[in-house]
């Protein structure tokens, strides 16, 4: 079987992984980490773009959800606070030696650039690794959205999801422990079986344009870089031609 390489990919990660342990924030040794983690996939010759959640510091739906704050409002915070995530990741991949530049798609023009899609793959084609903050810049869609959004404007190979678990289950793994884990699925049996590989708004695009998803765990060493060289790391879920290949 031939390896599947990749050579533009997007790496979505959520803001609790960047809190580790300590569940909120930013604990500073799984930043640093994940800088390690990433510099050795950019370290292959891949052009990489990351789209950082913010849930160690906001969850908007939360508040919203209790009447707190209208929706809108909420999920304008939770937008910050993907933009504190994606500085943090930029000042930790700089001090491992990767150029890098932030993008927001809200004006934060003092601290990010406005996310201008020429820019980013003119970004990519320097080798510097792109980090795409704050969303879509719209309320009521997801950082998962976001990620599939931005895949889909840069061309990118696979959107790479980096999860707490090794790839996607029959059923919850952190509560089962008979779960069985899938290495290839195809989109339409993911949907058959309900599995919840991301929000739905965000697989159905995937679905339609054809984008495969690798789920991983970014938490294990190396997974990210061999996965991109076509080792047989995560879930891999694709249009049931693309998986027939692989």
């Amino acid at each position: 079987m031939e390896k599947k390489k990749f050579k533009r990919i997007l790496v979505k990660v959520s803001g609790e992984a960047l809190a580790g342990p300590i569940g909120f924030g930013i604990e500073p040794t799984v930043l640093s980490y994940m800088a390690q983690e990433i510099k050795k996939t950019y370290d292959l010759g891949v052009q990489i773009c990351v789209v950082v959640g913010g849930g160690n510091f906001y969850r908007g739906s939360i508040l919203s959800d209790d009447g707190v704050l209208d929706r809108t409002v909420a999920d304008q915070m939770g937008m910050l606070g993907t933009i504190m995530n994606a500085l943090a990741l930029q000042k930790a991949l700089e001090r491992v030696g990767v150029e890098t530049r932030v993008q927001s798609a809200i004006s934060v023009s003092q601290v990010a650039e406005n996310f201008i899609l020429r820019r980013a793959i003119r970004h990519l084609e320097k080798n510097r690794v792109v980090l795409f903050a704050a969303g879509t810049g719209n309320p009521y869609f997801t950082t998962d959205t976001a990620a599939v959004l931005r895949a889909l404007e840069i061309r990118a190979d696979c959107l790479f999801k980096a999860t707490k678990v090794d790839g996607v289950y029959d059923k919850d793994p952190m509560k089962h422990s008979d779960a069985v884990k899938y290495d290839k699925i195809s989109f339409q049996t993911a949907i058959d079986k309900r599995l919840a590989v991301m929000d739905q708004t965000a697989f159905t695009m995937c679905l339609e344009h054809s984008l495969p998803i690798i789920v991983l765990n970014l938490n294990k060493e190396n997974q990210l870089s061999s996965a991109v060289q076509g080792e047989p790391v995560g879930t891999y879920v694709a249009d049931m031609s693309e998986g027939e290949k692989i």
